[in-house]
Order: C-alpha cells, then sequence, then structure tokens
C-alpha cells in the first residue's frame, strides 16, 4: 500500500493490512513503499489481470465482508486460471466509506485464506474515503507455449466447461425476488472457486480458453470474435447443479446457465482427438469438465434447444454501462 498520504486512518489500515499479509521469497519489497519489486522466474510470461468489484453491481449489499474479500481475489485468479498462468502476487486498492477496522478484518479473512490457497502474496495497493469499492491486479506467469488465448479457437474444436453453470445468477435471481437464498446457490455467488488447477493442467490440450464472469453466450462471443469462429452449444448438456435443478424448472434453469453470468468457470476449446485425456484430467484435479458444442465456421454463438431448434434469451450476459 502506498502510505506516503491521508489520514491517520487510512495509515492504521495499511498497517493493519501489512500485518496480516505473508510474503513470499520472489518479493524483495512488498508493502509500504511506492511500490513493490518482484522477481518473475526466469523464462516466463507476466499475466497480469484487473477486476473491480462495486457494492450494488457485483454482489448484494448484504454480503458478508469476509465473502467480498474473498471474491475479490476469486474473480482475479479466474482470469489468471483462464490464461493457464500461475498466481503469484496480487495488489489491493479498497475505497471504504470510512475506516472501518472490523469490517476490514472480515475483508482480508477472505481475502487472505483464498491468497494462502494459491501461495498469492500481497504487495502493495492503495486506500481511500469513498464508495464501496474493491480494486484487485493479480499477477502470475505461464510459458509462452502454455498460455491460453481467446484467439486460438479452431474449426472442428469441442467446447467445454468446468463445474455447473447457473448458480449464482440464480442465488442473485432469488435475493432480488426478496425470498430465501438456497444456501449451496449462495455460496456460488458469494464465493466462487477459481479452477487455477484446471487452468494449468489444461497446457498442451486447450486451444483456447475465457473465464465466465458475464455469462455463457456472452463470453463464448468474445472468444469466437477474436478467433474468427462460431460456435453451437446444445442446451439440454449444460451442466447443472442439483440445487439449480430443485429451485427452477427448465427454462428458466436454460436463461440462468446460458447467459446469467458470474459462473467464473472456465469455457474452453479442444481437438476432439483430447476427448479421453480431457475426462482423464477431470478425473484426477476433481473438476468435472463437460463437452457442451462445438466450434465451427459460422460467425456467431448459437444455442440449440432439445429439439435442436435456435433457442434466444432475452440477453446473451451482462454488459456494463449497457443502460
Amino acid at each position: 500500500m502506498n502510505a506516503a498520504h491521508g489520514a491517520a486512518g487510512e495509515f492504521d489500515l495499511i498497517a493493519r493490512i501489512r500485518a496480516r499479509a505473508p510474503l513470499r521469497d520472489d518479493v524483495l519489497l512488498g508493502i509500504g513503499d511506492d511500490a513493490a519489486l518482484l522477481r518473475p522466474p526466469p523464462a516466463k510470461l507476466l499475466a497480469v489481470a484487473t477486476d473491480t468489484l462495486n457494492a450494488g453491481v457485483h454482489f448484494p449489499a448484504d454480503t458478508r465482508p469476509a465473502d467480498i474479500g474473498w471474491k475479490a481475489l476469486a474473480v482475479n485468479l479466474s482470469d489468471l486460471a483462464a490464461m493457464g498462468a500461475q498466481p503469484a502476487w496480487c495488489t489491493l486498492s479498497l475505497s471504504l466509506p470510512q475506516a472501518d477496522a472490523a469490517w476490514l478484518d472480515g475483508f482480508l479473512d477472505g481475502f487472505l485464506a483464498l491468497a494462502a490457497q494459491h501461495r498469492v502474496a500481497l504487495v502493495g495497493g492503495d486506500t481511500t474515503r469513498g464508495p464501496l469499492s474493491v480494486c484487485v491486479t493479480a499477477h502470475g506467469w505461464v510459458t509462452p507455449a502454455a498460455a491460453l488465448r481467446r484467439d486460438a479457437a479452431r474449426v472442428g474444436d469441442d467446447v467445454w466447461v468446468t463445474g455447473t453453470l447457473g448458480d449464482a445468477a440464480a442465488a442473485l435471481a432469488q435475493w432480488r425476488a426478496g425470498g430465501a437464498c438456497d444456501p449451496a446457490l449462495r455460496a456460488r455467488l458469494d464465493r466462487p472457486q477459481p479452477r487455477v488447477a484446471a487452468g494449468l493442467a489444461l497446457a498442451g490440450l486447450a486451444h483456447a480458453a475465457i473465464d465466465l464472469s458475464d455469462g455463457l453466450l456472452a463470453d463464448l462471443g468474445h472468444v469466437c470474435a477474436a478467433s474468427g469462429v462460431g460456435a453451437q452449444i446444445a442446451l439440454a448438456a449444460l451442466p447443472a447443479s442439483p440445487a439449480l435443478q430443485a429451485a427452477f424448472a427448465a427454462p428458466a434453469r436454460a436463461a440462468l446457465q446460458a447467459s446469467g453470468g458470474d459462473d467464473y468457470e472456465l469455457c474452453f476449446t479442444a481437438a476432439p482427438a483430447h476427448r479421453e485425456a480431457i475426462a482423464r484430467l477431470a478425473r484426477q484435479t476433481g473438476i468435472a469438465m463437460t463437452r457442451i458444442g462445438r466450434i465451427d465456421a459460422d460467425p456467431g454463438v448459437r444455442a440449440l434447444d432439445a429439439a435442436g431448434e435456435a433457442w434466444r434469451p432475452a440477453a446473451a450476459g451482462y454488459v456494463h454501462f449497457a443502460g
């Protein structure tokens, strides 16, 4: 954290963060100076991802501080996972309405718990007064040949997703409706699991990948646009959790899975020849991987229902500044 300016409350928050943030051997200088000094490994590319979470936009107002902390880091580690990168360091910028030490301690409980799982060192950032907002920049590394990119999908590839889809969007729908949220669904909204292990293991198998933040159709559309290809997916193939199946009937469930967003699962493409290898990888990592469609030459993403008819949601996915 940059401690060069601000009121005493800011310095207290920075000291509180610094006291709880363990470092790694490759951090020469961490929190407390104008910039961190880090030592990347030789012959690796540096992967950098940044995401901002705003109250009322990216998490409900009643979200626990620990869950906000977890999610703020998770969405950035998810971006690194989609690149096949190994996480290493991160920075944290916090905008808070007031210097609330109890809120900060709860936030750090979630943030640092996930950081410890992936050996991520918090090496700097900023604190300021303002509406509740969290911005994290995550850094990792990847060998040039192993990097997964959006522009590498090929005609004939299978389209795959990790995990299950629609749970987070379902929890948000329940919250907006004012009813009780299913705990399993709400956990997927509050504490997404970044698929780092899957991203690392897909090196040499996947051609292209993206993490699902704005919805399957929207995010797969980004891959298709970058690669100059199209895609067809089967709604019936989209993996659904038992909690989602119990809470929503098929028509509503399809919309949540295809365009709901906030899943933070990986969507990737791979040659059909790798199907068995990917199935083995799923067993080894314990992360479900489901084949949901294929890449073709026709531009755009087409979703087909059980009868093979074209299906269109009200919106393909979340779009910032759309209204």
